[in-house]
């Protein structure tokens, strides 16, 4: 079988997501069929849709100026797999805050898909200069990942029993699982293991 894979392709890796994509197709012995989506009909039969990380109000006015916003979101609550990182962690959330707020109750005015619940703080690990790679424990995986965060957000909340938590650094969930929908703080496209991406694949076969 062939799985048609459609990647955000307005900003971020997409290249690199799609060697990861590869790669797990290769792994679990499937074909796989890589779509760069940047306009409605881009994401018409797709199998499984990657959010990849860059500037997240960028990425979502973007979409917003495409038209994109509304069939994502449509096929994600259609049951659409689908994974986002750094970025794509914070378009796919319900509610998102700034890094330093006393409160952390003022939502940042930028579009969502509102699709997993969670609460992610943007910026949570600092700016470009405090990048890092982490071995990470993660739930269900046998050997620690290898997890590069480059201005990564976090999941603050949870906000329904319906998300799992795969993995945690620090103060912050960094990735997570609900449904159909897989998500990281981090971006496993870097890491030259792709065992997130084969997740995401298996939900779509």
């Amino acid at each position: 079988m062939t799985l048609k894979v459609g990647i955000l392709a307005v900003q971020g890796d997409v290249e690199e997501h799609e060697g990861a994509v590869e790669a797990a197709g290769e792994e679990l012995g499937v074909e796989v069929d890589t779509v760069w989506v940047r306009y409605p009909e881009d994401v018409e039969g797709l199998d499984a849709l990657i959010v990849p990380g860059g500037e997240s109000t960028t990425i979502g006015r973007i979409m917003e100026r495409h038209d994109l916003v509304d069939p994502v979101v449509e096929e994600i609550e259609s049951g659409l797999p689908v994974m986002g990182t750094c970025a794509g962690l914070v378009l796919l959330a319900k509610e998102v805050v700034p890094q330093a707020h006393p409160g952390r109750e003022v939502e940042i005015e930028q579009p969502c898909l509102g699709v997993l619940d969670v609460r992610v703080v943007r910026n949570a690990f600092g700016r470009q200069r405090e990048s890092f790679e982490v071995d990470l424990e993660v739930e269900g995986m046998d050997e620690p990942f290898t997890a590069v965060f480059i201005r990564a957000p976090g999941v603050e909340k949870v906000l329904s029993d319906d998300v799992d938590v795969l993995a945690e650094f620090g103060d912050y969930i960094v990735a997570v699982e609900q449904g159909n929908v897989l998500a990281t703080a981090f971006h496993p496209e870097l890491a030259d293991d792709p065992r997130f991406h084969v997740k995401l694949l298996e939900k779509a076969l």
